[in-house]
């Protein structure tokens, strides 16, 4: 594929991005139109700029039997916009159906969903898919294709609520499991116990209840939530990023070794983030009795 040319020189958008290559770029146009007016586009839709929608709808993925309609809805808010929405599908990943497992899959999935975006005439996207492989091989994918991307999440499970509202694992009502990893992340978050008690009796929990478990780290009171993400964001944003990374480096690979090889590597990480320019500024400012300013890196 390979990209053709706008009118004065411009950079190509909509249905003349990424023309095909039958050697002749206005041949290549000219049929592209054609087959798009064929499907009942008229010359006005032609002329927006298109949003594809990378459809995971699947009879295989109970999660997403439902983006069809999820899909229509986000058509009607693109043609609002003012682009022309076009439905593709790609690789969808039901956790439930796929053998050995859909991680297996999850990295074949990012490339398909990459090469579909970068291959087809988009000047954005809008990602529909829920769970923990599709997701991420989703954003793998957007970030890898550099193009405006927009995820719109799905998923059989009941919203949790907030004030009045509950939170909980709802698969025991239904005769079912939880899956996609659930069964070994919530034990670790909570205890075997605590998670027993959610799994087995698919119960609720208040906020305030969450909170006590240790499922959430806090809790904003109702109208409250962007005054206090855009706290959280500005004190984190104040902070050593590269402090930031190596506690992240180390507190994710704390479970997955004994304590004294954890040690080993708190001094390693350690020793490298003390050579960075974050930690001398840190050490000067606390000898000059002022706060650090960091700079990203």
């Amino acid at each position: 594929m390979t990209d053709g040319t706008g009118s004065g020189g411009a950079a190509p958008r909509g249905i003349a991005r990424g023309l095909t290559s039958y050697g002749d770029a206005g041949f290549s146009l000219f049929i592209r139109g054609a087959y798009a007016r064929g499907a009942g586009l008229t010359a006005e839709d032609l002329a927006r700029p298109v949003i594809g929608i990378a459809q995971t709808w699947s009879e295989f993925n109970p999660c997403h039997r439902h983006l069809r309609e999820v899909a229509d809805a986000v058509k009607r808010g693109v043609l609002q916009a003012g682009a022309l929405p076009l439905e593709f599908p790609t690789i969808s990943l039901g956790e439930i159906y796929l053998s050995p497992t859909s991680m297996l899959f999850r990295n074949l999935m990012a490339m398909d969903t990459e090469e579909m975006i970068r291959g087809q005439p988009m000047d954005g996207v809008v990602l529909l898919g829920g769970c923990d492989k599709t997701l991420p091989a989703q954003l793998m994918a957007a970030a890898s294709a550099d193009r405006p991307a927009i995820v719109v999440t799905a998923g059989p499970m009941l919203t949790g609520r907030y004030e009045g509202a509950r939170l909980g694992d709802q698969h025991a009502n239904f005769g079912l499991v939880a899956g996609g990893g659930g069964s070994q992340r919530l034990p670790r978050l909570i205890g075997a116990r605590r998670a027993k008690e959610l799994m087995l009796l698919g119960g609720w929990l208040s906020a305030a209840e969450a909170l006590a478990w240790g499922l959430v780290n806090r809790v904003a009171p109702a109208g409250t939530l962007g005054a206090v993400v855009d706290e959280i964001a500005a004190s984190l944003a104040a902070k050593s990023a590269s402090a930031g990374r190596t506690v992240k480096a180390l507190v994710n690979r704390a479970f997955d070794v004994d304590l004294t090889s954890g040690l080993e590597m708190e001094l390693h990480l350690t020793a490298i983030h003390m050579r960075s320019p974050d930690a001398a500024e840190g050490l000067r400012a606390f000898a000059e009795k002022r706060k650090p300013v960091f700079h990203i890196t």
